[in-house]
């Protein structure tokens, strides 16, 4: 077995982040970040074990020396997932020391951080779902609409109003609204009662289409001013190119905030919106599962929470001994 040499703590944590820098070609950003962190890990560890944290010593270290890092590191205020992406650092940089000086050390694949709660999706209430889609909410009596002062022609907000009814309607995600074509538009530019949707990993689902979205679609379709070829793509940008998930993220984000609504209030969020109103209103989770088109059932579960959410707040701002 070869003899593992005895380099300074400063040396390795050097060639490390030359490797980085020069062989992977990572951003000078993320080369600084993974310097800070692996600098603070080696200067704990001198700390914690009286001698430098060179080669042969990191080496050496065992779970208890590990686990002890992440403690200091969390008692410091550290958060779960800063936690998990700092130990991804350390696992890059114990895997650098074992491929170049073969300085394996098995203890660090015992070492797992803390589980990560899995964000709860942030619905829209309703009103604020259909307010997007109508560019248009009431707040105490007055009617606001996001596109006054401003002149935008009928077929670009129809544009919009189809995709967004479409991420609302049918739980589908804008990319996957952006891929349709012109071919699931009939002659007379009015989508069927359903539409078969092909969702990640090439799986495809049967989404029932509401006549509310039928419409939408068919008016976008009948003001759009592009000619719409069979085959290509069915909704468009203003010059006619394809319409793109960046451009519906900047409407959106225009939206929100002519509209007064939160920062949540995102495309994706009316995917969310879409399953927390249908289990709301009495959905079974199997059944939207499947719409959404979710391989697991853990996933769609993740909206009992939200739910749930809901009636604890309407349950303490109305139950007497609230």
């Amino acid at each position: 077995m070869t003899a593992i040499p005895n380099m300074s703590a400063e040396e390795i944590r050097t060639r490390f982040l030359a490797h980085l820098s020069g062989e992977r070609r990572l951003a000078d950003k993320t080369v600084e970040a993974y310097g800070r962190d692996i600098t603070d890990f080696q200067t704990f560890m001198m700390r914690h074990l009286g001698e430098p944290a060179g080669l042969r010593v990191l080496a050496a270290l065992k779970p208890t020396d590990f686990r002890a890092y992440l403690a200091y590191r969390r008692r410091g205020g550290l958060g779960p997932a800063s936690v998990q992406r700092l130990l991804s650092a350390i696992r890059t940089f114990y895997t650098y020391l074992d491929r170049r000086w073969n300085a394996a050390n098995s203890a660090i694949a015992l070492i797992k951080g803390p589980r990560r709660k899995r964000p709860v999706p942030k619905a829209l209430s309703v009103d604020g779902a259909k307010g997007l889609l109508d560019g248009r909410i009431e707040d105490d009596g007055v009617m606001i609409d996001a596109d006054a002062g401003r002149t935008v022609p009928d077929w670009v907000k129809a544009c919009r109003t189809a995709v967004l009814s479409l991420a609302y309607g049918g739980g589908l995600r804008i990319g996957e609204v952006l891929s349709l074509t012109t071919d699931v538009v009939p002659p007379g530019g009015t989508l069927g009662e359903t539409l078969v949707i092909i969702g990640k990993g090439g799986k495809s689902r049967l989404v029932p289409i509401l006549p509310a979205v039928r419409e939408a679609v068919a008016n976008y379709v009948r003001l759009c001013p592009h000619d719409l070829d069979p085959g290509t793509p069915l909704f468009r940008a203003v010059r006619g190119g394809a319409l793109r998930a960046r451009a519906v993220q900047a409407e959106m984000q225009r939206l929100r905030g002519a509209l007064g609504l939160p920062e949540t209030a995102t495309p994706h969020a009316l995917r969310h919106s879409f399953a927390t109103h249908l289990l709301a209103g009495g959905g079974d989770l199997r059944t939207i599962q499947q719409l959404l088109g979710h391989a697991s059932l853990s996933t769609t579960q993740r909206y009992t929470d939200v739910d749930a959410a809901q009636l604890k707040k309407v349950h303490a701002a109305a139950h007497p001994r609230a």
